[in-house]
């Protein structure tokens, strides 16, 4: 039995597979985020332990029985979080997590400092680690000169599960320190943030041994002291999860935000069009990562405007969509990523008439959020990257009328998992399971079973091709009128 545990932003899971892949069971447990000013997000680095404790205590509890065959742990976890640890090993202030905003003034300089884009392979933002540091270093001074470590959210359970200071490639790509081409700590990084290697913990492939289960913990759990993998970033470990290792393979995350990511077996950055690229949670493979901030996310503001649920909106979409709306949305709600790196972007509805019903606002917000993702699409191809059939995750994977949306825009080929359990504990799992064997062993990753299948429609995206021009202009239009 292999146990994988995600530290998320919003609760922690906890997944128990089997030796041959098979999902037993998952428990959860939540966590909060703290907002102490506007633009900030913290949480409390014990929080993440007790909800690892009452994750795990609950699969305990139901399956003590194959619990006790634990063979195996591996860890997957939100990325960029800042933990600030003393000479004591203990927290110095909350975790800084990956969606606070405060950094923002501290990623220029950074960049002045050193050549970031080329050596981490991509864009300072306000988002990743290295520039909270330099904020840390100018409004908390005495906390920064305290700082005798920096862990990543999952390294920080690492160390209350081991006693052991590591992380793996895919988290520490996140951080802006790591040389991502070479796959080691880059001294000018760390120099530029007024830090040294010293304040980082090894860096493993995700695959590797990275401690072993404490005694008194493993006697508590009622198990043999096990190995820890070094795990990943909850992407790649999602990539893990669903086989996407080689290239041409990718896969589609429909949630709060959108991620096309593509697994490549080079370094291919693309920071003119703020495309991320990072190394993979396996040896020898990297990966490409485009994002749109605001996908579900605006089905969800929607629902909030309309009084109803999202899953009720999507309804309204027939699943066979014959015609493009004739409303246009911009989906730029808190800004974008790839490709235009603009935080102060903002979105809009374009086209509305007096006959505008519910149903056409719904398609134009899923048509609006498509033709983003096919603006990531387009940024990875002119990366070098060459994507085959991509799968489907995340929530709003659930609408099969908005994949197809989404099919026609991009033009790719969409396959939706059987299992919907294929995400970041999953994972964690199968690095757990890979890290039992000397050497690593694509047939650890193997892709889940295929429940279908959709492909582009022909007359739809045949129709999409102008709107696609029509979006691209009204965000130069809009964007530029709102900031000019």
């Amino acid at each position: 039995m292999h146990l994988g545990i995600d530290i998320g932003t919003s609760g922690v899971k906890a997944l128990m597979m089997t030796d041959a892949g098979q999902v037993l069971a998952s428990r959860d447990a939540a966590l909060t985020t703290s907002r102490p000013h506007p633009g900030w997000a913290e949480q409390n680095p014990d929080d993440w332990i007790a909800a690892v404790q009452a994750a795990v205590g609950a699969l305990r509890h139901d399956f003590p029985a194959d619990f006790a065959k634990l063979a195996s742990i591996g860890l997957a976890g939100q990325m960029h979080g800042a933990t600030l640890l003393g000479a004591d090993d203990r927290p110095l202030r909350p975790c800084i997590l990956w969606n606070d905003g405060r950094a923002a003034d501290h990623c220029a300089p950074f960049e002045s400092r050193a050549d970031v884009r080329g050596l981490s392979g991509n864009i300072a933002m306000a988002g990743f680690t290295a520039p909270k540091l330099l904020w840390v270093a100018e409004q908390e001074p005495h906390t920064f000169a305290a700082t005798r470590m920096v862990l990543l959210p999952k390294d920080y359970v690492r160390l209350w599960l081991t006693g052991e200071k590591a992380t793996d490639m895919s988290d520490a790509a996140g951080t802006l320190w790591l040389d991502v081409g070479q796959r080691r700590w880059s001294p000018e990084l760390l120099a530029a943030t007024g830090l040294t290697p010293d304040h980082m913990p090894r860096v493993l492939e995700g695959t590797a041994v990275s401690g072993h289960l404490r005694a008194d913990l493993a006697a508590e759990w009622g198990v043999s002291p096990v190995p820890v993998a070094a795990g990943g970033g909850d992407n790649a470990a999602t990539a893990c999860g669903m086989g996407v290792l080689e290239p041409g393979a990718g896969f589609l995350s429909l949630g709060t935000s959108g991620v096309l990511f593509a697994a490549t077996r080079d370094f291919r950055p693309n920071t003119a069009e703020a495309v991320h690229a990072f190394c993979h949670a396996v040896p020898g493979r990297w990966h490409q990562m485009g994002v749109t901030l605001s996908a579900v996310d605006s089905l969800s503001w929607l629902s909030r405007q309309m009084g109803a649920t999202p899953p009720e909106l999507a309804a309204l979409v027939p699943r066979d969509v014959a015609r493009a709306s004739d409303v246009m949305f911009l989906p730029y709600l808190s800004g974008e990523r790839t490709p235009h790196n603009a935080p102060t972007a903002r979105g809009a509805f374009v086209g509305l008439a007096a006959s505008t019903d519910r149903a056409q606002l719904v398609q134009a917000v899923m048509e609006g959020v498509a033709f983003a993702l096919a603006d990531v699409h387009d940024a990875l191809g002119r990366s070098g990257v060459a994507m085959g059939p991509v799968l489907a995750v995340g929530g709003g994977a659930r609408s099969e009328s908005w994949l197809r949306i989404i099919a026609a825009a991009t033009g790719l080929t969409l396959l939706i998992p059987e299992s919907a359990d294929v995400g970041a504990a999953y994972g964690a799992a199968k690095l757990a399971r890979a890290c039992l064997s000397p050497g690593f062993d694509a047939g650890h990753f193997n892709p889940p079973p295929i429940r279908a299948t959709i492909t582009p429609d022909p007359a739809l995206a045949a129709a999409y091709v102008p709107r696609r021009a029509r979006f691209r202009q009204l965000y130069a239009a809009i964007n530029g009128a709102q900031h000019g």
